[in-house]
């Protein structure tokens, strides 16, 4: 990836707008304009900092990157899109400079667009079948809409208070929504806005789910997420922390003694996956999930202020390829390893983790070991991380997913001096729900099972997210969020 200053891509933009300003551009035009490059800090001063990576659009790279929109009539961006936004309208009025008109275009349809547009995977997604990227058979050369999401809700944020949905007056209905990270703040807002009372249940002392305890700062800074939490409260919805459902109060008593007319659970894949290998218990091996708890939401890296203890560690292997891998290896380089090694099975090629994700892991010093794996975690004397010994592989056919299979090199093992290992291979669903809840159906990997609406076996529950569809992406939670919120809708207005 380039590293121009946000400076010189600014200049760079504002040239090209000067020359396309005012101009009824034909498609040929279009296609021609480049790609907006998203400015980011260097990697060298990042690395070590948890100041927000990607520092953002200037206005006229917004509307730059907005005229290569072809504005297709069969518009695959929004087929593709799991909350069905508008995407050619609200880039049409970021391409004329109405940006207040293309926030209320995103509302319409996604109450996140300032996180969806940092954490989302559009090249999988909206961005997949753009017209331009497949001209140019090339997904990222396709129009940046995550980029465009980000800019027009960050425009929006800081020139002041957000649009807030209307909400209809007070049914005298209640509703329970169990967990506050993408699929909770969807159902909340949404049931909300039917005039229904809406409470909110967080067993974490911060509300955020997933949004605050695993994605670090320098990807989604927690004032962002703040401010969506702070615009359900300004809209009524209640919202209660430290308090386990399961545990505090049992799911069936929020229905048969709190007096709530339905419920949704949006508990989320709390339940990390091991490998099961030897020395997976010595002092300095943790799970990815903690790990980046620590950091994210009890500020290890803040030496003076954390409310957590953190492992000092200088060479930190990190398990797994995905984007929790990234984002675990990026944190251990700003707790202060001096090496950070990513060991990961199959090929780069493979890697379910974002290419842009990957790109500035590696821009940032993560050294990648493919076609890699731990076979053996090794310990010293005071039962401390001191080695892993891996194995080498090689690609064999494709298993049930597609992906070919990595088959072991006999006798490839070698040994790598570690002193912690960061296991990210997967989260599988939080347990304790279904674990405290008779009657209430879920599958052989412990994720809830509901039917196309979000309903559960049970009568008045419903369930989205990643209880539902394991360890999934924020907007397709979301979607499933807006499914079962309808579904509720539906259900209290008989």
């Amino acid at each position: 990836m380039s590293h121009r200053t946000k400076e010189e891509l600014a200049k760079q933009a504002d040239e090209i707008w000067s020359g396309i300003a005012g101009r009824v551009l034909t498609p040929k035009e279009r296609m021609a304009i480049p790609s907006q490059e998203m400015p980011t800090q260097e990697p060298e001063v990042r690395c070590r900092n948890m100041l927000e990576v990607a520092t953002g659009f200037t206005e006229a790279q917004a509307r730059v990157e907005a005229s290569r929109c072809l504005q297709c009539k069969n518009a695959p961006c929004i087929k593709d899109c799991p909350v069905a936004i508008n995407i050619p309208g609200f880039i049409a009025e970021v391409a004329a400079g109405n940006f207040d008109a293309a926030a209320s275009v995103i509302l319409r349809t996604s109450i996140l667009p300032a996180i969806c547009g940092r954490v989302c995977p559009q090249e999988t997604q909206c961005q997949m079948n753009c017209t331009v990227g497949k001209a140019k058979k090339d997904v990222n050369q396709g129009v940046g809409i995550g980029r465009l999401e980000r800019f027009v809700a960050d425009w929006k944020r800081e020139r002041g208070t957000p649009d807030l949905p209307v909400v209809k007056p007070a049914t005298g209905k209640k509703v329970a929504v169990v967990g506050s990270g993408p699929a909770g703040i969807t159902v909340a807002a949404d049931v909300r806005r039917e005039g229904h009372d809406v409470t909110m249940f967080e067993a974490f002392h911060k509300t955020g789910g997933v949004l605050v305890y695993g994605i670090p700062e320098f990807r989604l800074p927690k004032a962002i997420v703040q401010k969506e939490i702070d615009a359900l409260v300004a809209m009524g919805v209640k919202v209660e922390t430290n308090f386990v459902v399961g545990r505090t109060r049992k799911l069936k008593d929020l229905l048969a003694k709190d007096g709530f007319d339905a419920v949704f659970i949006g508990s989320g894949a709390g339940l990390p996956k091991f490998m099961n290998i030897e020395g997976e218990n010595l002092v300095g091996v943790f799970a990815a999930n903690e790990y980046l708890t620590r950091a994210n939401l009890m500020k290890a890296y803040d030496l003076d202020q954390s409310q957590t203890p953190y492992y000092a560690a200088k060479r930190v292997a990190v398990l797994g390829g995905g984007n929790v891998a990234m984002d675990a290896a990026r944190m251990a380089l700003r707790l202060g390893a001096e090496e950070v090694h990513l060991f990961y099975r199959r090929t780069e090629l493979e890697m379910p983790a974002r290419i842009e994700e990957v790109a500035h892991a590696k821009e940032e010093g993560v050294r990648f070991h493919t076609l890699r794996n731990a076979s053996r975690i090794l310990g010293d004397e005071q039962g401390r991380v001191r080695a892993l010994v891996c194995l080498k592989y090689e690609l064999g056919e494709p298993d049930a997913s597609g992906r070919r299979s990595p088959v072991e090199i006999k006798g490839s093992e070698y040994e790598v001096p570690i002193d912690a290992v960061v296991v990210a291979i997967g989260n599988d669903s939080n347990p304790l729900i279904p674990a405290t809840t008779q009657g209430l159906a879920v599958n052989k990997r412990g994720n809830i099972v509901t039917d196309a609406d979000g309903k559960t076996s049970l009568d008045a529950v419903y369930a989205g997210g990643d209880i539902v569809l394991g360890a999934a992406t924020v907007i397709l939670a979301m979607g499933e969020g807006r499914k079962a919120a309808a579904a509720i809708n539906t259900y209290l207005a008989r």
